[in-house]
């Protein structure tokens, strides 16, 4: 038996246009520093894969138009709405004054495991992911409300930041399925 491989017109996409008028999915993507505009592109990608209801690209993120965000993002900057601000720690306060949950996606002496991680029905959340050498300021670690950590078995301690909100965002959809 032959498992042949789905055309692009046979998967029932949304135009990037109708994105804008899905319901809102209750979380926002938040990039603290992010250096690589290839990162970012990539990280936008991944939100609309995922139904983020915006990406928030703070400090030194590269932000849209940029060949460099378009080549990773194949046009997810257009359909997924994006704002940059210059201060990630000013975000978390206004984030957490509009409802959302403040999470930093990074290791930390309190984080809880991902798989551990079950979003709570009807709430809001705001999934902060840091600087490729840095990771989330600890300013803003310190402001969330709680920190997330990506459970590693190798000998590598950390992912590329692309890949964690891939790794994240998944978990944070599966888990909301099951919830409700």
């Amino acid at each position: 038996m032959s498992d042949r491989k789905l055309l692009n017109s046979e998967l029932g996409r949304i135009v990037p246009e109708q994105y804008k008028d899905l319901p809102e999915s209750g979380m926002v993507v938040v990039l603290d520093n992010i250096r690589s505009a290839h990162n970012v592109g990539s990280a936008l990608r991944t939100a609309d894969a995922f139904k983020a209801d915006k990406v928030w690209l703070c400090g030194i993120c590269a932000c849209p138009p940029s060949a460099e965000i378009h080549k990773s993002a194949l046009g997810a900057e257009d359909s997924v709405p994006w704002e940059h601000v210059q201060d990630t720690l000013a975000l978390v306060d206004r984030l957490r004054s509009d409802g959302y949950t403040v999470v930093a996606v990074e290791q930390t002496v309190s984080s809880r495991s991902l798989e551990q991680f079950t979003p709570e029905p009807g709430a809001r959340y705001a999934f902060i992911f840091g600087n490729e050498v840095d990771g989330v300021q600890q300013s803003v670690v310190d402001a969330a409300d709680f920190s997330l950590e990506i459970p590693q078995f190798g000998a590598k301690h950390s992912l590329n930041v692309s890949v964690s909100v891939g790794v994240v965002l998944w978990q944070w959809r599966s888990q909301k399925k099951q919830v409700g």
